[in-house]
């Protein structure tokens, strides 16, 4: 069971926009008070940016976050990865649980930076999880018990949707949850200027698009029905939606997307 070491149940190493939207989530869904979280990061704007948005505690000190906080996220980039856990690894104990969110860091390769036996729950979450509609995945090691993995998927879930997967799968999430935000986002905005061209003004655009596709993703979600054939409902026959689909098809959108998962998927194994 995880000891309660002091006042900070929950650390921060590295306050990036990653690490905000998960405090975001946290503090929004009331499962740790913003006096319960601390922040380290050595960028003094990084560390004034979360105080000032979430009104955590913050820190110069990775090692200070380390001793201080029950439960430690490591949420700097994969290339800082070695380097923060060489600082952080003789202030970490056996009776802390450590939450990594980086492609690519595998639980063998986290363990062996440790050096030594330390309780590890594998994550890839994505930024959505700043409004409470996140999805993230998760596995651990085998010094993490059940009733910890509850509470660290109770922590994930605060923010959004949880979900155990088996390691070997962390790099199909990285393509089709933590990195897809950014291909909405694209596919929003270009649908938004389309919209413009049309003559519509451009806050307008962007408020049909984004709420066409919010609503979409919700039929999936609460239907259960397949996508296409929520696509098909859509498509009359000779119809406007269908003409559309026709040139979405010729211009290769749907070999577009699959190229781009796999591309990133590929990415995240090489980190």
């Amino acid at each position: 069971m995880i000891m309660k070491k002091s006042s900070m149940r929950l650390g921060f190493i590295g306050t990036g926009n990653m690490a905000g939207a998960i405090m975001g989530g946290i503090i929004r869904n009331q499962i740790f008070s913003p006096e319960e979280i601390i922040g380290a990061d050595i960028s003094p704007a990084g560390r004034d940016r979360v105080k000032a948005e979430h009104g955590i505690c913050v820190t110069e000190s990775n090692q200070e976050a380390a001793r201080e906080a029950e439960v430690l996220i490591l949420s700097v980039k994969p290339q800082y990865y070695a380097d923060a856990i060489a600082e952080i690894r003789d202030c970490v104990s056996e009776d802390q649980l450590i939450i990594t969110i980086a492609p690519g860091k595998t639980l063998s390769w986290l363990q062996e930076q440790f050096g030594k036996p330390v309780k590890l729950v594998r994550t890839m979450p994505n930024t959505p999880a700043l409004v409470g509609e996140g999805m993230t995945a998760a596995c651990k090691n085998s010094n993490v018990t059940e009733e910890e993995m509850e509470y660290a998927l109770k922590i994930l879930g605060s923010f959004g949707k949880v979900q155990v997967v088996p390691e070997h799968l962390i790099d199909a999430v990285v393509a089709v949850s933590g990195s897809s935000p950014a291909y909405v986002f694209l596919f929003i905005e270009a649908m938004a200027d389309a919209a413009v061209a049309e003559g519509m003004p451009r806050a307008q655009a962007y408020e049909f698009a984004a709420q066409a596709v919010y609503g979409s993703a919700k039929m999936v979600l609460e239907t259960g029905k397949h996508p296409g054939e929520l696509k098909d409902m859509v498509c009359s026959p000779a119809g406007t939606t269908i003409e559309a689909v026709r040139v979405l098809e010729e211009k290769g959108f749907r070999s577009a997307v699959f190229e781009a998962m796999k591309a990133c998927a590929d990415v995240s194994r090489s980190l």
